[in-house]
C-alpha cells in the first residue's frame, strides 16, 4: 500500500522559517507529480507546490510564491518544502501528496491519488 509521511511541522514566530518532508513509501507504476496542500477548519484544502518529480519545474501557489520551494530526490522517494518568512496566515495541516500511474495517462496535469496524514504548521 502506498504511504506518505510527512514531517518537519512546527511552531514558529512569524517571519521565520521551516522546512517540511514527504517520504513516499515503495510504490508500483510512474510517479508523475509530488505536492504540498494545506488545509484549516475553516478553509477548503489549498494547492501549495506542485513539482513534476521527472524533469523537476513545479508550480507553486501565488500565495507563497517567493516564500516557499518545493524540491525532491527521486533517489530517496523524498520531496520537501522549505517555507521562508512566514506568516500567520500559513498555519495549517500541511498535507504531502503523489500522483501515481499505471498505464495510459488521461491528463499530463497533476493528479493526485494519493495523501498523506499532514504535518502542522502553526505561525504566531
Amino acid at each position: 500500500d502506498v504511504q506518505l509521511v510527512e514531517s518537519g511541522g512546527g511552531s514558529v514566530e512569524a517571519g521565520g522559517s521551516l522546512t517540511l518532508s514527504c517520504q513516499l513509501s515503495e510504490y508500483a507504476g510512474q510517479r508523475v507529480c509530488m505536492g504540498w496542500f494545506r488545509q484549516t477548519p475553516d478553509k477548503e484544502r489549498e494547492a501549495v507546490a506542485h513539482i513534476y518529480t521527472e524533469i523537476g519545474s513545479t508550480l507553486v501557489a501565488d500565495s507563497v510564491k517567493g516564500r516557499f520551494t518545493i524540491s525532491r530526490d527521486n533517489a530517496k522517494n523524498m520531496v520537501y518544502l522549505q517555507m521562508r518568512n512566514l506568516k500567520p496566515e500559513d498555519s495549517a495541516l500541511y498535507i504531502c501528496a503523489a500522483d501515481i500511474r499505471v498505464g495510459p495517462w488521461r491528463t499530463a496535469a497533476c493528479d493526485y491519488n494519493y495523501f498523506g496524514q499532514g504535518t502542522q504548521v502553526t505561525v504566531s
